[in-house]
């Protein structure tokens, strides 16, 4: 039976700097095996028990890749809307498919426009602490419907 587990993070690189966290948020809940969460750190967590609390350090390989040079490419301003504003930091997906890259503006120059479709995170080691609050049995819903939902097992949010 796989299983739904929750817990509170806190997210910070190399130099310390945090990233992301759920701390004063509601804790992130995941179904296990379902890859909603990077696999470096769901693979330590499902050994942990409620109550336990790690610092976690997951390898950009096991995290979101290394960074792939053909995912950095000159695009004419042309291919752009007419009119839209572009600034270097920008992030954009080409379609409305949420699993579509996010392709981040790096370089603006007279007629081109250089996007790196990377994951932001790419290249970089990660380092979780991390606190599990819950953990309990999957429902058959949300074994069928491939991911957690909530704390309880019900409603989407």
């Amino acid at each position: 039976m796989k299983r739904v587990i929750g817990f509170h993070y806190t997210l910070t690189d190399k130099s310390g700097q945090t990233l992301d966290s759920s701390i004063g948020d509601e804790p992130l809940y995941f179904l296990e095996g379902a890859q909603q969460i990077i696999p470096g750190l769901e693979s330590v967590i499902a050994l942990m028990n409620v109550g336990d609390k790690r610092k976690i350090e997951v390898k950009a390989a096991d995290a979101y890749g290394d960074i792939n040079p053909e995912l950095v490419v000159k695009v004419k301003k042309t291919q752009f809307p007419p009119g839209a504003e572009l600034n270097v930091g920008d992030q954009f997906q080409v379609n409305n498919d949420a699993h579509s890259p996010v392709f981040t503006i790096m370089a603006i120059d007279s007629d081109e426009v250089t996007v790196d479709g990377n994951h932001p995170m790419a290249g970089k080691d990660l380092f979780f602490d991390v606190e599990i609050v819950g953990m309990r049995e999957a429902t058959k819903e949300e074994m069928s419907h491939g991911h957690a939902h909530g704390a309880h097992g019900h409603g989407h949010h």
